[in-house]
């Protein structure tokens, strides 16, 4: 069975930089694209950025400039890096991949939070 498991999540300052993993785990799996989702209290699950098996990658608005999607497709890894963070930055994020298995399904991960605070 196929896990994505999430960390770096935790406290930091406003201006601050933070680095997200998320790590896929099991075996006989492909993985396409993959991607990160945010979840603020009392918001709905939105999109931060995308990132296909080639690379291509998309943003938010709110995030572009600040944050850097990437992945290492030998460790079956996706990673994060948030520069300039802001308060509104604060949520629960959640990794997402599009992994093949027995078929294509959409996996999610446990989300990992972390709070900007001023």
């Amino acid at each position: 069975q196929v896990q994505l498991v999430e960390s770096g999540g935790g406290l930091v300052q406003v201006g601050g930089s933070l680095r997200l993993s998320c790590a896929a785990s099991g075996s006989g799996f492909r993985i396409n694209d993959m991607g990160w989702y945010r979840q603020a209290p009392g918001k709905q699950r939105e999109l931060v950025a995308t990132i296909t098996s080639g690379g291509r990658t998309n943003y938010a608005d709110s995030v572009k400039g600040r944050f850097t999607i990437s992945r290492d497709n030998g460790k079956n890894t996706m990673y994060l890096q948030m520069n300039s963070l802001k308060p509104e930055d604060t949520a629960v994020y959640y990794c997402n991949a599009n992994i093949f298995n027995v078929g294509y399904s959409r996996y999610w991960g446990q989300g990992t939070q972390f709070t900007v605070s001023s």
